[in-house]
């Protein structure tokens, strides 16, 4: 069946024609760009062709085959732009009609169009007369073999030169710029504005380089096609915009240079940034613009979460079923900072610790520490989180985190009915601290005699498992030491420091003296199962979980107050109670002996629902096994 493309849509386009939506065809595509994969095509009405490029959002069209040589397509949303002096069509929607179909008609380039390739070849006028021709999409030069012939000039009648009169002044095209979506920006367009809302305004930071002092500022926009962008102001345009910006405002945004987007600090999903500069706009939008949503998520279940990369940004919806208080943490370059732990679940099974850093310690996290101390469970919506995967997975919060209490939002909405309807009772797993590195997601459960029949941590790597087992004797000496209170990134030293001659503590790793230390467990624990016992370590966390206490309280007892009458009434009451002791077992060298190492990851108290459950699963597992032969 024939296919009629649409007349003289090239032309049309080269005019500023936006709203025809032509049917033209792909005679060929190139790969250009080395940092950003980009595609251009030659576009044709049947007669003229123009060069088009399409813009990143649509390259998995490409990519899949959808839209190849030859592919019928129809322009959806496009402009056109003059890029040094040439006319480019940028395709920013389009629809696949016909994927693969013969060239239509003999399309032509229209003049001044040719390639680049002919632009820059010197000396034209050697051409052969049949290969001059401008208007011919494939002339080429003559082959370098053959003996150039010169073909005879006439000399033109002369003309005189025209008379140009002055006009008055040449008026400046003040026209408003065209506003376009946010995934349409590209370096090639010459005017554009944005209109969006501002979802994000970072801090206003100084820095101090090799060109001197300055200033910086970034803020995040939404605009109502779901596209975002970082923009960012430096110095004298930090003095123009910083107080003009607020979060949830509508701007109208022009005259700023896009450059490509530095990963390493912005997490939105778009490969350019806007740089403000002098001759910038920024105005507000007094009228609420509905259409433009107050802020876009992209939520993974906390399932998901197992797998993401270390230091990816993502976001994250829960349910906060625990909030820890908030504690001063002593920074590496001296200042201290606020750090609280809470616990979210979802309806995946799965829960994760968030940690908050800072202002969001006294400010949603003590509201949220209120809300769940008077029983309320609120729903908390995290907008770029960074994943850390040390010792299992966890989020933290960073200076682009922001954080929405029982959001209205569908997935809030959802996850609240499921927690209402049965979900608060619903057990799930932790995937922080918990996740056993080198070893299988499933649990491996072994006896204690198991671990030592089976030859356990006497590899290259560490054996993770799970044992059940009751605690039976803890020793009181030496329980706990003295730890430097330092953070390192956004982790704590924890080495241990000594006193010095001016009753300051000194850690010998940080090279500095602290007026107070951090009390840490360092428990030699002998747990004991039905087949036989065993001496374990337990660290800080799941020192905390034996004792139902910290290591600074114990201490204070015993070596401050001299209270052993209490002191041994607090581990008494901890023996022989039941847990599940998540297990790295490790041969290490003491002096000149080879032992095995069996650390304490995590404790767990006994929840005899979900053991039943297992025990159930394994006789099942056992009588078909055993059916079977």
């Amino acid at each position: 069946m024939p296919v009629n493309l649409t007349r003289n849509a090239i032309a049309m386009m080269n005019s500023g024609d936006v709203n025809s939506k032509p049917l033209v065809q792909v005679v060929d595509i190139k790969l250009i760009g080395n940092s950003q994969e980009r595609y251009r095509f030659l576009l044709s009405d049947s007669e003229s062709t123009q060069h088009a490029m399409l813009a990143t959002q649509l390259n998995e069209q490409v990519r899949t085959g959808r839209v190849k040589k030859g592919s019928i397509i129809q322009l959806i949303d496009y402009i056109c732009s003059t890029v040094e002096n040439r006319r480019i069509i940028v395709v920013l929607n389009m629809e696949t009609i016909i994927p693969e179909y013969e060239i239509i008609g003999n399309p032509k380039l229209p003049t001044g169009s040719e390639p680049e390739a002919n632009k820059s070849m010197p000396n034209n006028n050697l051409l052969e007369p049949s290969t001059r021709s401008t208007n011919n999409r494939y002339s080429a030069p003559a082959p370098a073999n053959k003996a150039q012939s010169f073909q005879p000039t006439i000399q033109p009648a002369y003309q005189p030169p025209p008379n140009y009169k002055i006009q008055g002044p040449i008026m400046k095209n003040e026209a408003p710029a065209r506003i376009i979506p946010i995934p349409a920006l590209n370096p090639y367009q010459g005017r554009w504005a944005i209109k969006a809302r501002v979802t994000a305004k970072g801090d206003l930071r100084r820095y101090n380089n090799a060109r001197g002092d300055g200033k910086v500022f970034s803020f995040d926009l939404l605009d109502s096609d779901g596209g975002e962008i970082r923009v960012t102001c430096f110095n004298a345009v930090v003095d123009r915009f910083y107080n003009v910006i607020e979060v949830g405002k509508v701007y109208l945004i022009s005259k700023g240079s896009l450059k490509p987007a530095q990963k390493n600090f912005n997490h939105l999903k778009n490969e350019w940034e806007i740089f403000l500069e002098s001759n910038s706009t920024v105005e507000l939008c007094p009228d609420e613009d509905g259409s433009i949503p107050r802020q876009q998520f992209s939520f993974r279940p906390i399932t998901e979460i197992e797998s993401a990369e270390n230091n990816s940004i993502l976001d994250v919806i829960g349910i906060v079923i625990s909030v820890n208080p908030s504690v001063p943490i002593l920074r590496k370059n001296g200042m201290e900072t606020q750090r609280r732990i809470l616990n979210l679940k979802d309806a995946s099974g799965k829960s994760v610790e968030l940690t908050l850093w800072g202002d969001f310690c006294n400010k949603e996290g003590q509201k949220l520490q209120e809300m769940v101390d008077s029983g309320l469970f609120p729903v908390l919506a995290v907008k770029a989180g960074k994943v850390n995967d040390f010792n299992g997975k966890s989020i933290g919060t960073i200076s682009s985190t922001q954080l929405f209490i029982d959001p209205d939002c569908p997935e809030a909405q959802g996850l609240r009915a499921w927690f209402e309807s049965g979900g608060r009772n619903t057990a799930s797993i932790s995937i922080s601290k918990e996740l056993m590195p080198g070893g299988s997601k499933n649990e491996i459960r072994k006896t204690l005699t198991q671990i030592k029949d089976e030859g356990l941590g006497r590899s290259d790597k560490p054996d993770w498992v799970t044992a059940k087992a009751t605690v039976v004797f803890i020793k009181t000496d030496n329980f706990c030491y003295t730890a430097c209170p330092m953070m390192i990134g956004d982790r704590q030293c924890n080495k241990k420091v000594t006193q010095s001659g001016n009753k300051r503590w000194l850690c010998d790793r940080c090279n500095q003296e602290f007026e107070e230390c951090d009390y840490r467990y360092l428990l030699q624990v002998q747990i004991q199962d039905h087949t036989g016992l065993t001496w374990v370590t337990a660290f800080q966390e799941a020192g905390e979980e034996i004792l139902g206490c910290s290591a600074k309280e114990m201490y204070l007892l015993k070596y401050e107050l001299q209270d052993d009458t209490r002191f041994g009434e607090i581990i008494r009451s901890r023996l022989f109670h039941q847990y599940l002791f998540r297990l790295k077992i490790k041969e290490e060298l003491y002096g000149d002996e080879q032992r095995v190492k069996i650390t304490v990851v995590k404790v767990d108290k006994v929840n005899y629902s979900a053991e039943s459950r297992y025990l159930l699963d394994m006789v099942t597992k056992n009588f078909l096994n055993r059916k079977q032969f």
